[in-house]
């Protein structure tokens, strides 16, 4: 005789205490097998899947897609051919991303006919199964191209690309639009962004740098960086040299406790990694960038970037970060405003490096320049300070070869 499970919100990580139900991945009547996941949940540290913790069928959904939830929550029953009935805090993996907050809509429950043997597991990740949504792909009729038969965004745009294109539905007005819901990272995103404007006093301050020596530095240890595993970027430089300058300047290590009414310095130099994945801006965080030097900040660079497009992240490198570096990459770009990651006080934005005319001891040559833009919480930081701050930065990325050393090359 088959016994309900019942499935509640895990407690995912220290200080969540609620989770959106970005979308399920199973449906009322499905077979499902242990360990298979049964639905993406946004939490303010991590996107998350979480699994089935026994073999059997869903009997109900109970709380809708777009909806947050309370840890200890029930999400979903279980029928379980003689099994206990119990309730089950499943386990969560494959940390991602990040997460929100906002007032739960009513729970409802689904319900289908048993559709029979479990389905094989379709190996994707969850920006995939989302995109597969959005183009009306069944993930289940595609061979994927990646490691291990992994379904990847280029095999679902192939799959969307061969089908007919789908009419926008007509609004009340009579226009043509299609409309998708501001949901898990990029409403998380959306939210941080507007609160991070509404409480800091933001502004910019852009300095060029003569990227020459560097660019030439680069070129001549890029090879070796290779062999260790990861490729030899600007940023890895950037990452290097920024823990002395803030050592220097302390307060653009630290955050602004908006309650206490307190500047909070740290001590540690946790710097955080703006990264472009397809469900929106992810910061992994390099911790204690000051103990690693140039080729182990190039490989931790490229791990973290992979793992975050990969939606690998685990949890604690999504944590503990005391100031960020955002670049504009491959697109380029003269220069932004990156907004604060908030409660931080300080990001850095490094653009587009071009080759441009330049003047050189009174003569024109081509130098590699580029911007540096960095935007600062002015009730922490006053524009003289992040001004010193700047061209102190400028002045070690302007000549890598007076401070590196041999340790940085291994």
């Amino acid at each position: 005789m088959a016994q309900v499970y019942e499935v509640k919100l895990p407690d995912i990580g220290e200080g969540v205490a609620e989770g959106e139900i970005v979308r399920w991945l199973v449906k009322a009547g499905d077979a499902v097998k242990e360990d298979q996941p049964l639905v993406e949940v946004m939490t303010d540290k991590a996107s998350v899947e979480i699994p089935s913790p026994r073999t059997g069928t869903i009997e109900a959904l109970l709380v809708e897609e777009g909806a947050v939830v309370p840890v200890g929550s029930v999400l979903v029953r279980i029928a379980v051919a003689g099994g206990a009935g119990v309730a089950a805090p499943a386990a969560a993996a494959h940390a991602a991303a990040g997460g929100t907050a906002v007032a739960a809509k009513p729970a409802v429950a689904a319900s289908a006919p048993a559709s029979g043997a479990a389905p094989a597991r379709v190996e994707a990740t969850p920006a995939v199964r989302a995109l597969a949504k959005e183009l009306g792909v069944a993930l289940e009729q595609l061979k994927g191209s990646g490691p291990g038969g992994r379904i990847t965004a280029d095999d679902v745009k192939a799959a969307g690309a061969s089908r007919a294109p789908a009419a926008a539905k007509p609004t009340a007005a009579g226009a043509d639009e299609t409309r998708q819901p501001l949901r898990g990272l990029r409403r998380k995103i959306a939210e941080h962004m507007r609160r991070s404007l509404s409480t800091a006093a933001q502004f910019t301050f852009v300095a060029e740098c003569d990227f020459t020596a560097l660019a030439e530095h680069r070129t001549q240890h890029a090879a070796a960086c290779a062999k260790t595993g990861a490729k030899l970027t600007y940023l890895a430089y950037v990452f290097r040299a920024l823990p002395s300058v803030l050592r220097e300047f302390p307060l653009l290590n630290s955050s602004l406790d908006d309650a206490a009414g307190e500047i909070v310095l740290k001590q540690r130099y946790h710097l955080g990694l703006a990264t472009n994945t397809d469900e929106g801006l992810t910061v992994p965080i390099v911790h204690d960038a000051d103990r690693k030097r140039l080729f182990a900040l190039a490989r931790e660079i490229d791990r973290l970037a992979t793992a975050a497009r990969e939606h690998k992240l685990k949890l604690e490198e999504l944590q503990g970060g005391t100031f960020t570096v955002t670049s504009t990459g491959a697109k380029g770009g003269v220069l932004a405003t990156p907004i604060l990651h908030h409660p931080q006080v300080a990001i850095l934005g490094v653009h587009a490096v071009t080759k441009k005319p330049a003047v050189v001891n009174g003569q024109i040559v081509a130098r590699d320049l580029g911007n540096l833009s960095l935007s600062l919480d002015h009730r922490v930081v006053d524009g003289a300070v992040g001004a010193d701050f700047l061209y102190a930065l400028i002045e070690r990325l302007q000549e890598p070869g007076a401070w590196l050393d041999a340790e940085d090359l291994k």
